[in-house]
C-alpha cells in the first residue's frame, strides 16, 4: 500500500470518526431530554401558561413567543440578506472598495458575540428608533421606546444576516456563467437573467441559508433578552409592541432563577424537548420547500 493511500485512508478515518462524534453528541443530548422530559410531556403542558412560581401549568406562551419570533425574523432576514448577496456577486465588483468593505463586514459581523447584538438591539432599534417613533406618534406615553417583539425579532435578523448572506452569496456564485451569457445574448437585461435564470438555480442555496438562520434564530437567547423576552408573561403578545416569553429564555429562567429549581427540573427537561422539537419541526419545513423547489426546477 503506498504512502498516498494510506494518508487518504488516514483522513477519511478522521473524518468519519469527527461526523460520528457530532452524531453521537446529539442523540446523547436528545436521549437525555427524552429520558428526563417525555413524562412531563402532555396537551396541558403545550396549551397552558405557566403557574405558580413556573413549577406549575405549561408553556405555551414560550411556544407562541418562540414562532413568533423566528417568523418575524425570517420574513425580515431572509429578503434583507438575500438582496446584499445578489449585489455583492452579480453587480459588485471584487475590485471595488465598497464590495471589499461590505464583505468585511459581513465577516467581522460573524464573529461578534451574540451578547454584542442583544446591546446593539437596545441602543438603535429600542432606544433610537423606538424613541424617534415615540416622540412623534406618542410623546405622552412609551409605545415603541421599550423592549417589544419587534425590536427583538429585528435584532435577531442582524444576527442571523451574515449566515443568510454567505450561504446565498456561495448559491449565486455556484450557478454556471454560461447560463448568465446565454439569457443576455437572448436579449434579457440583467435583472431579467437574475430573476428568471440565477435566483431559481440558486433556490437551494438560499432556502439553505433560511435554515441556518432558523435553526441560530430559535435557540439564541442573549440578544433578546434586552430587547423583548419577558421573565414571566402568561398572556400572549398582542400586537408588535408587545414583550414576550421565550422558550430559550424560560429554561434559562427555570434553570437559575426559579424559587425551587429542583421543583422545576422535569419542566427543564420538557422545556428542552420542545425546543428541539420546535427547531427540527421549523428546519424540516424549510428542507420540505426547498425540496419542492428542486423538483419543481428539475422538472422545468
Amino acid at each position: 500500500m503506498t504512502k498516498k493511500k494510506l494518508l487518504g485512508y488516514f483522513f477519511v478515518g478522521i473524518t468519519a470518526f469527527a461526523a460520528f462524534f457530532i452524531a453521537l453528541a446529539f442523540l446523547v443530548i436528545l436521549f437525555d431530554a427524552i429520558k428526563g422530559g417525555a413524562d412531563r410531556i402532555s396537551w396541558s403542558f403545550l396549551t397552558e401558561a405557566p403557574r405558580k412560581g413556573m413549577t406549575e401549568g405549561g408553556i405555551f406562551p414560550a411556544i407562541y413567543g418562540t414562532v413568533a419570533l423566528v417568523l418575524i425574523m425570517t420574513i425580515v432576514g431572509i429578503p434583507l440578506g438575500t438582496i446584499t448577496a445578489i449585489y455583492l456577486s452579480e453587480y459588485a465588483s471584487e475590485r471595488t472598495g465598497v464590495a471589499r468593505w461590505i464583505r468585511f463586514a459581513v465577516s467581522n459581523l460573524a464573529g461578534v458575540p451574540s451578547i454584542v447584538f442583544g446591546l446593539f438591539g437596545l441602543g438603535f432599534f429600542v432606544q433610537f428608533v423606538g424613541a424617534g417613533i415615540d416622540s412623534v406618534v406618542s410623546p405622552d406615553e412609551p409605545v415603541w421606546s421599550k423592549p417589544s417583539l419587534l425590536w427583538a425579532s429585528l435584532t435577531m435578523a442582524v444576527l442571523t444576516l451574515p449566515v443568510v448572506i454567505v450561504s446565498v452569496d456561495e448559491a449565486l456564485r455556484n450557478v454556471p456563467r454560461e447560463y448568465r451569457e446565454a439569457s443576455l445574448a437572448l436579449g434579457a437585461t440583467k435583472w431579467q437573467t437574475i430573476w428568471n435564470v440565477v435566483l431559481p438555480n440558486a433556490t437551494g442555496g438560499i432556502l439553505t441559508g433560511a435554515i441556518l438562520a432558523v435553526s441560530r434564530g430559535a435557540g439564541e437567547v442573549a440578544p433578546i433578552l434586552f430587547t423583548g423576552a419577558a421573565f414571566f408573561l402568561p398572556k400572549l403578545p398582542d400586537s408588535l409592541d408587545d414583550q414576550f416569553m421565550h422558550l430559550g429564555y424560560h429554561l434559562y429562567v427555570l434553570a437559575t432563577q426559579s424559587v425551587d429549581v429542583e421543583a422545576t427540573l422535569p419542566i427543564q427537561y420538557a422545556t428542552t424537548l420542545v425546543l428541539l422539537a420546535l427547531t427540527f419541526t421549523l428546519n424540516l419545513a424549510a428542507i420540505v420547500v426547498r425540496f419542492q423547489f428542486r423538483r419543481k426546477l428539475i422538472r422545468v
